[in-house]
C-alpha cells in the first residue's frame, strides 16, 4: 500500500469493516425469515428508535417571525445617530474682485520671470564671447607650443 498505515487509520477501518458486517448480518437475517416465512424482526436487533421533530405551528411561526422582525427594527433604530440632519455648507464662490487680484498678482509674477530670463539671455552672449575668445587664445597657444617643439 502506498500509504503510511498508522493506528488510527486501522482502528477507523476496523469499525468500518464492524458496521460493514453488521449491515451485511442484518441483510442475510431478512433474506432467511422470508425464506423460512418467520418474521424478520427476531432475528434482527431493533435500532435505537429517533425521536420525531418536533413541528412548530403556522401560528407560531407567525410569531416567531414577528418577534424577529420587532428585534430587528430595535436594532436598526439604536444604530441609526440621534443628531438631526445637518445642511451643507453652501459652495464658496470667488468674488469678482478677489478674481482680479489673483489676475494682476499673476501677470505681475510671470513679468518678474520673464524680467529675470531677458537678464540671463543678455549676459549669456557676453559669456560666449569671453569663453570664444579664452577658447582661440588657448588654440592659439597650444599650436605655437606644439610648432616649437617640432623645430
Amino acid at each position: 500500500m502506498p500509504t503510511k498505515l498508522t493506528p488510527e487509520i486501522i482502528s477507523a477501518a476496523i469499525l468500518g469493516f464492524e458496521e460493514q458486517k453488521r449491515h451485511i448480518d442484518a441483510n442475510i437475517a431478512e433474506l432467511r425469515a422470508i425464506l423460512s416465512g418467520d418474521s424478520a424482526e427476531s432475528t434482527v436487533k431493533p435500532e435505537p428508535t429517533k425521536h420525531k421533530r418536533r413541528k412548530v405551528s403556522a401560528a407560531g411561526r407567525a410569531r416567531i417571525a414577528e418577534a424577529q422582525r420587532k428585534r430587528w427594527a430595535e436594532s436598526k433604530a439604536a444604530s441609526q445617530p440621534s443628531t438631526p440632519e445637518v445642511t451643507p455648507k453652501p459652495k464658496r464662490r470667488l468674488s469678482e474682485a478677489g478674481r482680479k487680484a489673483i489676475v494682476a498678482a499673476t501677470k505681475k509674477r510671470w513679468a518678474l520671470k520673464r524680467a529675470k530670463a531677458a537678464k540671463t539671455q543678455q549676459a549669456a552672449p557676453k559669456e560666449a564671447a569671453v569663453k570664444k575668445a579664452v577658447a582661440k587664445k588657448t588654440a592659439a597657444t597650444s599650436t605655437l607650443a606644439a610648432a616649437k617643439t617640432a623645430s
